[in-house]
């Protein structure tokens, strides 16, 4: 386990740092929950002499930074890194990496990405002089195309939303030979399933209203990683542009936080058996779940994912259509039909007509995102009910499309 500034064992595992790291207990009060610090402004003994170590709370607070090892330490504590910095959301996490880089900067990325990643990287970063190459294959096509100007490689795996998997170490490797850059989105995983800089990744981002703060409650994102260059960077970048999380969402996520790894087992079996149930169904084409063994890059997941665990992500076509696909969010009972993942309730969506409708169609269909495509977040309800909820809202899906003569 990576070691932390306040006095955390490295050899302590992970429930027990999820539950205790960033969170030292009240030096005056005792209190072993932190108190929500909600003032903006932070009294000084002379000019330039705060009686603290807060001056304004966009630059720092309580709740968020060191030192008092609150959110960013625990984030660290568990990505194995040096340093974590909180933004408002995970778009804006994005954005402060993306700004980092000088104009005239590359990107490579891979093509099946978050809609609003591929928003960014397309109609935001050209603005500021970045270009952004998709690959589809990244693991075969990025030696081809790295440039001379290239300084990042964007990698989401799991991909979002066909669960492809990327060979972390492998495109590490290649690009530290140039010195590039590789992030890695880790919002799928968690970092209880997953820690990318134990694999070769320079910086992991997360977009914590997902499984880190777990209950849907809060919109906040995370950078973790542990270069002195990159921390004196993108820290400035945290403080100039301003995109921080308030107090109160700082605390709530920390909250969260100390249930991952419970919340992320639950949430990874149930997804196992709705991906088998999916799998056995003659209603489905096919199921994006890489942790099952028909996944086509299923050692990937078995190297770099904690017990070669799946997530509690997965994706599926459903035969009949966009229609079937359509009906099949409208039918379920326990999965809601709703945009985002990881929380303790289920959901589903369809992404070429939600979270990645902005994408062009050609493109969403090189990257496997078809109008009949179906994105599932398991919670952590009862996996007999999940199971049972699919199973009748596939039938009932497949039935009126065909009736319907949809296809």
């Amino acid at each position: 386990m990576g070691s932390t500034d306040n006095g955390h064992s490295v050899d302590r595992q992970f429930g027990t740092l999820a539950v205790h790291a960033g969170a030292p207990h009240d030096p005056v009060t005792g209190a072993v929950i932190a108190p929500i610090s909600l003032s903006t402004t932070y009294a000084q003994t002379s000019v330039g002499n705060p009686v603290g170590a807060y001056e304004y709370t966009r630059s720092s607070n309580p709740n968020r930074q060191v030192p008092n090892d609150n959110f960013e330490e625990a984030i660290a504590a568990l990505e194995h890194a040096k340093y974590a910095l909180a933004f408002s959301s995970g778009s804006a996490t994005t954005a402060v990496v993306l700004q980092s880089l000088a104009a005239g900067s590359h990107i490579v990325s891979v093509s099946d990405v978050y809609g609003g990643t591929h928003r960014y990287f397309t109609k935001v970063a050209s603005a500021h002089g970045v270009e952004v190459s998709f690959s589809p294959c990244v693991e075969k096509e990025v030696e081809q195309l790295i440039r001379p100007e290239t300084k990042l490689i964007w990698i989401e795996t799991p991909s979002n939303p066909t669960l492809g998997l990327v060979d972390i170490r492998y495109i590490a490797d290649i690009a530290h030979q140039r010195g590039i850059l590789v992030v890695v989105d880790n919002t799928f995983m968690s970092p209880y399933v997953q820690n990318p800089l134990d694999h070769g990744a320079d910086i992991v981002v997360h977009s914590v209203t997902k499984y880190i703060n777990g209950h849907s409650d809060v919109c906040m994102g995370v950078a973790a990683f542990s270069s002195e260059s990159l921390k004196e960077r993108l820290s400035f970048l945290q403080n100039a542009i301003g995109a921080i999380p308030s107090p109160f969402d700082c605390w709530l996520a920390h909250r969260g936080l100390k249930t991952l790894h419970l919340r992320a087992r639950e949430a990874s079996k149930n997804a196992t058996v709705v991906a088998k149930a999916l799998e056995a169904s003659p209603h489905v084409i096919s199921v994006n779940y890489p942790g099952i063994d028909s996944h086509p890059q299923r050692k990937i997941a078995v190297k770099q994912h904690r017990d070669g665990m799946g997530g509690g992500m997965l994706s599926f076509r459903i035969k009949g259509g966009q229609k079937a696909a359509h009906l099949f969010c409208q039918y379920t009972q326990i999965f809601t039909l709703a945009e985002s993942l990881g929380g303790v309730e289920s959901l589903c969506e369809v992404p070429a007509a939600m979270t990645h409708a902005g994408i062009p169609k050609e493109q969403r269909e090189t990257a496997g995102v078809f109008d009949d495509l179906v994105r599932m977040s398991c919670g952590i309800e009862d996996s007999v009910d999940l199971h049972a909820d699919v199973l009748r809202a596939l039938d009932l899906a497949v039935a009126a499309s065909e009736k319907n003569g949809s296809s």
